[in-house]
């Protein structure tokens, strides 16, 4: 699979292919980079945050579709405010941090 956009969509990146490449990353050492670029060929208009409605809408409508409880959890473990900005750098971040086991 090309994860690269093709030069006639102009850089626009489908969800299912994000997903893709998130999936991709979190097997691998270092998953920040490509997390980072999928959210910001999320970002058409190159803000540096997407809607968190746009980002459940896209978690809950396509690709693996995640559950509203399972997007409150995450949203709620990566400080997203519901009616707020997904600023990608923090959330990636929050996204990967290493897990603690206790």
């Amino acid at each position: 699979m090309d994860l690269l956009p093709s030069p006639d969509k102009k850089g626009e990146l489908d969800f299912s292919t994000f997903l893709t490449m998130m999936h991709r990353q979190i097997q691998q050492e270092d998953p920040k980079a490509e997390i980072l670029e999928a959210m910001r060929m999320t970002d058409k208009q190159n803000k540096g945050y997407i809607l968190a409605s746009e980002l459940r809408t896209k978690l809950t409508k396509l690709g693996e579709k995640l559950t509203d409880k399972e997007v409150d959890e995450l949203f709620r473990e990566a400080n997203v405010k519901s009616n707020g900005k997904v600023h990608y750098e923090e959330f990636t971040r929050m996204v990967t941090l290493p897990s603690v086991d206790y």
